[in-house]
């Protein structure tokens, strides 16, 4: 079913699509087409006036901003080369985005995302990146605690697993949001 999105107060936000997580195995499709559909996107988004907000992960050279809890699987530790927080350039980041760089999952604690949304006249987030189960969906839950409407777009988004992508969408995103295609996005006055 089409959606049909007003750019004066949309923005499609993309999670994580730079070097070190593109380079991974995802599913249900692979990092490629992810990375194709969000750009795709941020075209249309971009000529229909609609903001367009970039989101990468990334850490100081000494590594002491990023997250440390004690956890069964904690993340890796030590040096992340600044090379692997570059966006892929397929998505053709122009002037008028937005770079949000974050230090943990979610694209919002830390950062001045809900700051630059708000000051736009923003009331409606389309997410996009990888992975579903942990940056987009970090983020969509921070989002919907702060009064934004969301829309996940399914073949713009993958996982490092099945079940992880599965879940996210059977679960947890019709709960908070609606869920579409990329093709079932209209954004335009």
């Amino acid at each position: 079913m089409e959606l049909k999105l007003d750019p004066a107060t949309t923005a499609l936000v993309v999670i994580d699509l730079q070097k070190s997580v593109v380079a991974r195995e995802t599913w249900p499709r692979p990092a490629s087409e992810v990375v194709a559909e969000s750009a795709r996107l941020a075209a249309r988004f971009r000529t229909a006036g609609a903001f367009v907000v970039l989101v990468n992960v990334a850490f100081s050279p000494d590594d002491r901003d990023r997250l440390k809890a004690i956890a069964e699987e904690p993340a890796p530790r030590g040096p992340f080369p600044p090379e692997l927080s570059e966006l892929a350039p397929e998505l053709d980041r122009q002037p008028s985005d937005l770079l949000i760089t974050k230090r943990q999952w979610g694209a919002f604690y830390g950062t001045d995302l809900e700051l630059q949304l708000r000051r736009r006249g923003i009331t409606t987030i389309v997410l996009t990146g990888i992975s579903t189960n942990f940056g987009v969906e970090s983020t969509a839950r921070d989002a919907w605690e702060r009064g934004f409407s969301l829309v996940f777009v399914e073949n713009g988004t993958a996982a490092l697993s099945p079940s992880a992508h599965e879940f996210a969408y059977a679960t947890v995103f019709p709960r908070i949001g609606l869920v579409r295609q990329a093709d079932e996005l209209s954004i335009e006055d």
